[in-house]
């Protein structure tokens, strides 16, 4: 059994454009899919996913509204699907708008800093994780990446030690090409890593390092679909050295827990 903590999905009149933008951002890289929710399970039917955490982000702060009842519909017609909620920093509104989605079921919030552009960690977002911390709603932050200087480890770690009551996701092993500064200012912190958009890039025994440093209980498995299939993902999370008890673990067991708190 495998719950995929990180899974994006689009409206399917966008979804084309959408993955053709994400590709461009990240260099032109290759999309296995389109992001439509269908598609989703599709191929995570193929490994055994039986819950999906879905998400997309607002780059607008006129966006957050909209996506969010996407993301409500698509939970509604999906029952695999647990949705997390978007939020944009210059959304106004914020506290109303966390309130609505959570009373209608939504169980998170993802950001991604970086297409966003704004520093994770920057005062205006205080409040905005202490309503997050309230309403007992996680946080998973896009992570690191060497190019920008707005989701780092170093930034994670600071909301970290701002907001101790708040429960934060740092996707991609602590911080996509940047995990000598995840081992440095995450490893062994109060934060949760998920595996996604990693294991291609981090070499294995790296890998197996961090996991066994910050423990098998912080971690989640996650897939970053459409970016990637879920059998070319299973395919190379299993070449960890890690023992089944382990493996159950990242699979659902980790994510079951941190969803039931």
């Amino acid at each position: 059994m495998i719950i995929d903590f990180h899974a994006h999905i689009y409206p399917e009149k966008i979804a084309e454009k959408a993955t053709k933008a994400v590709g461009a951002f990240y260099g032109d890289a290759p999309m296995a899919w389109h992001g439509k929710p269908e598609e989703l399970i599709q191929s995570g039917n193929k490994i055994g996913v039986v819950r999906y955490i879905v998400h997309s982000v607002a780059t607008k702060p006129e966006q957050v509204e909209s996506i969010n009842n996407f993301i409500l519909d698509a939970c509604k017609k999906y029952p695999q699907f647990t949705g997390f909620a978007t939020m944009h920093p210059d959304f106004e509104n914020f506290e109303a708008e966390l309130e609505r989605v959570h009373k209608a079921g939504l169980r998170g919030i993802k950001l991604h800093p970086d297409f966003q552009k704004f520093q994770c960690d920057m005062p205006k977002m205080d409040a905005f994780y202490d309503k997050c911390a309230a309403l007992k709603m996680p946080v998973l932050f896009h992570a690191g990446d060497c190019r920008y200087d707005f989701s780092g480890p170093k930034r994670i770690a600071h909301v970290l030690e701002k907001h101790p009551d708040l429960t934060v996701i740092a996707a991609h092993f602590g911080g996509y090409t940047e995990w000598k500064d995840a081992v440095k200012y995450l490893v062994g912190k109060n934060v949760y890593f998920d595996t996604s958009s990693t294991l291609w890039k981090l070499p294995l025994e790296d890998a197996d390092k961090m996991i066994k440093a910050h423990g098998v209980d912080k971690f989640l498995f996650g897939s970053d679909f459409p970016m990637w299939d879920h059998e070319d993902e299973l395919s190379r999370f299993n070449k960890l050295n890690l023992t089944e008890e382990e493996r159950e673990k990242i699979f659902y067991k980790n994510a079951e827990k941190l969803l039931s708190a």
